[in-house]
């Protein structure tokens, strides 16, 4: 059984207008409050477009470290006052610490740098992969509330997805976000394409049932 805080940890009008007035206030606790309920969202925006080169050196978790150090660091220079704009400095934040790990693990060239601004492109289509996600749980007849904002069930199946075991998440991350075959996931994850194809049906059995837990 999953707790329900776990994937439905949101804010929403007054409440968040609160806690944004109050971190701005200085109130390092809130702002942590704060920061903790995207920490899934921004792990699986990470896994999605982290570099296969770059997997063997630094892990989505670190990068998200990275970027919640970031902006507890620079929460002074956030003007926004939604949580929509809120999410869009996250990213960015993000987007920096993707950046700044290409230069130091890879020393990109002109190129890369290229390449590596198009992840902030990949990032604003996060929610549209989130839509494809909702898919996978209303084949089972089971989808986020009807009531639910975009962006707040996008963050909602983020969660959802960080509360499975680790290959679970990934294969469904390759699988449903990047897209790839399974092939591609094999050669990926080390594993033969056969046993990916079992591993991708048991993860979204797994995804479909945690979400009817929190129902």
């Amino acid at each position: 059984m999953i707790d329900s805080s776990i994937v439905h940890c949101e804010f929403a009008g007054d409440r968040l207008s609160g806690l944004l007035a109050k971190a701005r206030e200085g109130n390092q606790q809130q702002l942590g409050q704060l920061l903790q309920c995207y920490r899934s969202y921004l792990t699986v925006l990470a896994s999605a477009h982290l570099d296969e080169r770059l997997r063997t050196r630094v892990s989505p978790s670190d990068l998200v470290q990275e970027a919640m150090l970031g902006a507890c660091r620079d929460f002074a220079q956030f003007r926004g006052c939604s949580e929509p704009e809120l999410l869009a400095w996250l990213r960015q934040i993000l987007i920096n610490c993707l950046r700044h790990a290409y230069k130091t693990h890879l020393r990109a060239r002109r190129r890369d740098l290229r390449r590596e601004i198009s992840l902030d492109e990949m990032s604003q289509k996060l929610s549209g992969s989130m839509d494809r996600l909702a898919q996978v749980l209303a084949a089972n007849g089971s989808t986020p509330s009807g009531s639910l904002k975009r962006q707040e069930r996008a963050l909602a199946i983020a969660n959802l997805l960080a509360s499975l075991a680790p290959d679970y998440r990934d294969v469904i991350v390759l699988r449903n976000l990047e897209g790839l075959s399974f092939d591609e996931i094999a050669e990926r994850m080390g594993r033969k394409s056969g046993a990916v194809r079992m591993l991708w049906l048991r993860a979204v059995e797994k995804f479909r049932n945690a979400y009817k837990a929190v129902e």
